[in-house]
């Protein structure tokens, strides 16, 4: 493939309107991947952490609290579609307690934190083109959020995914939408230049960013976290959290052995290596995506690499229709704003609580989060309920409860109480009334074929 050149993306990319920064951005990744870069970080190049800062022994100072608070903003990345649940759009939407969604219960947060600490804080979310309309519609219902001259949203982009044989940008005129995928949350950086927003931010002396994901409601802005990296005056530093086996195929944070800290995907783990990536033990600590920034640093390090942060590529390969395992093979490239982490020399990562970490990622994740295994307090915290049991797993049956839809139609009348559960397996075509209590570890099964429906106000246990 020597003849491969960027000509045809760049053309497909100025034709989509897509700015200059954001192309020349995924142009860097086209040229590793033509150079026969797959992305991947070897058990050679790193070596495990054996122990990290602690935010619970962390204490915020009044003051110093007081005066970082007044340089914070908030982000969160809110681009996704919840695609693996069957949504077409924002996952933010989907209620999660009662009537109150995800977005409902940020703007809670935020507004809990203004109201506790006298201060201006705002929210910011990154939007993709497909979340953006129905997320600022919504967020209409909380004029107070907004701050004078500070959009309460930017866009992030989208880039050519590529053929596999050619590296060409997939030309697709059945389903145009399947020759653009997003660039991962590594895209942050970037839209945060070409948005104009960062610039916006340190027009108004913002100087601190606190970063995560729209689904997680566990990551709430912690003021101790907060002044320990103003005071340390970090450039970026990464919560992480332990690992445990359900965590072992969650990227992981190293130590580059050439110095400096580094995080692994699983997408850059080579095959060979999967046991040794999947060891917990070895590898302590996984990444929470929640990330605290130095919004002048980072300015600083843009400009010194005109705009576009060398962030290590993840080498995704698909399918041009991912259910056609006979359509062509394509290339998504994509980074991880994790991975900023190695471009800092004296950046940092903190050891937190499970707590900080809820996202919901599949119908399983959300029925958790659904049940009393959850509660919301009145400063719009979602907490793990005292009284709930270590640790829940639930596994739904995908055929019947992957898709958002069978899942709400599957539990019409709520979550069964799984506060005192240990494990939920449902196998086949379930559903469940009103009052359904689990305790320990339950399997309901329903014969191929047939359905199965558990009466109001069971008790399944063991």
């Amino acid at each position: 493939m020597s003849d491969i050149t960027f000509a045809p993306c760049r053309k497909k990319m100025v034709a989509e309107g897509l700015p200059a920064v954001a192309i020349a951005a995924f142009e860097q990744c086209f040229d590793l991947i033509a150079a026969g870069e797959t992305g991947m970080i070897a058990e050679a190049q790193i070596e495990p952490i054996d122990a990290l800062p602690d935010s619970t022994t962390f204490v915020a100072d009044d003051a110093r609290l007081t005066d970082a608070l007044s340089r914070t903003v908030v982000i969160k990345l809110n681009g996704g579609l919840g695609t693996s649940m069957g949504m077409s759009g924002a996952k933010t939407l989907l209620p999660v307690k009662g009537e109150s969604n995800f977005l409902d219960i940020i703007a809670g947060q935020l507004l809990t934190l203004r109201a506790r600490y006298g201060c201006r804080l705002p929210l910011v979310f990154m939007n993709s083109f497909t979340t953006r309309a129905d997320t600022l519609a919504h967020m209409r219902a909380y004029p107070d959020l907004k701050l004078e001259g500070l959009p309460l949203d930017f866009l992030q982009h989208k880039v050519p995914r590529l053929r596999c044989d050619d590296l060409r940008p997939l030309e697709w005129p059945d389903n145009p939408d399947q020759e653009w995928c997003p660039p991962g949350h590594g895209d942050l950086y970037t839209a945060l230049v070409t948005s104009g927003m960062l610039g916006k931010l340190l027009e108004q002396d913002f100087e601190y960013a606190f970063v995560s994901n729209g689904d997680n409601l566990g990551a709430v802005l912690d003021p101790r976290i907060l002044v320990w990296f103003a005071g340390k005056q970090l450039p970026f530093a990464m919560e992480v959290a332990d690992r445990t086996e359900s965590d072992k195929k969650g990227g992981h944070l190293a130590r580059l052995r050439t110095g400096g800290l580094t995080l692994r995907e699983v997408a850059q783990c080579p095959d060979a290596e999967v046991d040794a990536f999947q060891d917990f033990l070895r590898y302590r600590y996984f990444n929470t995506n929640n990330l605290w920034l130095n919004l002048r640093r980072l300015d600083a390090t843009l400009t010194r690499h005109e705009q576009v942060l060398p962030l290590p590529l993840i080498r995704n390969q698909k399918h041009a229709e991912p259910s056609d395992k006979s359509s062509p093979a394509v290339y998504q490239a994509e980074t991880a704003m994790g991975a900023a982490i190695s471009l800092f020399e004296d950046a940092a990562a903190v050891r937190v609580g499970r707590e900080r970490f809820a996202p919901v990622k599949t119908t399983c994740d959300l029925l958790l989060l659904w049940s009393d295994r959850y509660v919301l307090d009145g400063q719009s915290h979602v907490r793990l309920n005292p009284s709930a049991t270590a640790e829940c797993v639930v596994s739904l049956d995908v055929g019947y409860f992957a898709d958002i839809g069978e899942f709400q139609k599957r539990f019409a009348h709520g979550a069964p109480s799984l506060s005192a559960a240990t494990r939920f397996d449902v196998c086949g075509d379930v559903s469940f009334g009103r009052d359904v209590v689990v305790r320990g570890a339950v399997k309901v099964e329903a014969a191929p074929g047939e359905t199965r429906h558990i009466a109001d106000s069971s008790v399944l246990e063991g």
